[in-house]
């Protein structure tokens, strides 16, 4: 009785307006679903702009080594931070941004240019993993797995198909947890790592070089005049291309935080390679009385760690009100790569 007496009151309204209720219906409940739709999208993208945590060294070099069943050699420190610096950049949440096609991925690029300080020095120290570290001498063969697993790193960062840069750098990660096995494991001596102060010293030259070019790139948030210093040194020394004496340098606004951000992401791996080094280059720093310089080293970089209490990346003057988060960043790079330079003279005394 009640459904009859209902349809028979909805018939006796007139069809346009029954017409005009519904759609009006129809379009608040799809601009509801609309909001909540993006409301949802602008709350996993600020899950995925977290920075991911620093890890333990030391306890993730034993959980590795005892997942294979193998106990710590010389080396293993370093290759496991590798493993897991490379490991975060894909299992983090949100995965790997760099290359993501859809929201909020797409509009995010705090955290992938973060990805890319990491992996740039994810693959200068594969590089010197399958170039120096690995190998006894110049002439030495290399490792047949980081023959396999270096050139995989420097893979395209931002291919999202045909392959996807994940499975190039998942790959890679694969070698590396073989050459991790193959190290450890007494029975095998063909895999080797070589914990000397000239394999050392060679790495540490690339990372004073990525640091001094990161610096410089922060400080340029506020404008700058500065002399070009590009053939100072040598008398006889040319360039393609002549310059001015003085050059004006200013990153472009919307790059600020792009550079960063990408400093951060430099930092936070080298922290974990350099904390990886201090125990795999015990003796060699003992040797050289240069355990307090390298331990320096690594407090400036966990500085540089330190939560931004800001959701915006300030550019203030040098000594404005505003902060201005790239000056702060590049104190402590400049700081850290001061001290790399004397860590590479004590590495180069007998």
């Amino acid at each position: 009785m009640f459904w009859t007496n209902f349809k028979q009151k909805l018939l006796s309204i007139p069809s346009k307006f029954r017409f005009s209720v519904g759609a009006n219906t129809r379009s608040r409940l799809l601009l509801t679903a609309f909001g909540i739709v993006i409301i949802a999208v602008l709350v996993i993208g600020f899950y995925w702009s977290r920075e991911p945590a620093p890890f333990p060294v030391a306890d993730t070099t034993n959980q590795r080594l005892a997942r294979i069943g193998n106990e710590y050699v010389v080396g293993s420190a370093t290759t496991a931070a590798l493993i897991s610096a490379a490991e975060t950049l894909l299992d983090k949440p949100g995965g790997y941004l760099s290359n993501d096609m859809l929201p909020p991925g797409i509009y995010l690029d705090n955290i992938p240019n973060w990805e890319f300080g990491v992996l740039v020095q994810i693959r200068d120290l594969s590089r010197s993993m399958r170039e120096s570290f690995s190998r006894s001498q110049s002439q030495s063969t290399e490792d047949a797995d980081l023959i396999i697993s270096e050139p995989r790193f420097h893979f395209d960062n931002d291919s999202w198909l045909f392959p996807p840069s994940e499975s190039e750098y998942r790959e890679a990660i694969g070698y590396l947890n073989s050459y991790l096995s193959r190290i450890s494991d007494p029975q095998n001596v063909d895999a080797q790592f070589y914990a000397r102060a000239d394999n050392l010293a060679n790495w540490l030259l690339n990372v004073e070089s990525r640091l001094g070019s990161l610096s410089q790139r922060l400080s340029a948030s506020v404008r700058q005049q500065r002399v070009n210093t590009d053939t100072a040194g040598e008398r006889g020394a040319l360039q393609s291309i002549p310059t001015r004496a003085e050059v004006q340098v200013k990153t472009p606004w919307l790059q600020i935080d792009d550079v960063f951000y990408e400093a951060r992401g430099a930092t936070w791996a080298l922290m974990h390679f350099l904390q990886a080094i201090e125990i795999d280059f015990e003796q060699v720093l003992a040797d050289k009385n240069a355990g307090a310089s390298l331990s320096q080293i690594i407090r400036e970089l966990e500085a540089s760690q330190r939560s931004v209490f800001f959701p915006i990346i300030l550019n203030g003057s040098g000594f404005g009100i505003v902060a201005n988060h790239s000056l702060t960043m590049a104190n402590y790079i400049s700081r850290a790569n001061a001290a790399i330079i004397d860590l590479r003279s004590l590495l180069a005394q007998g």
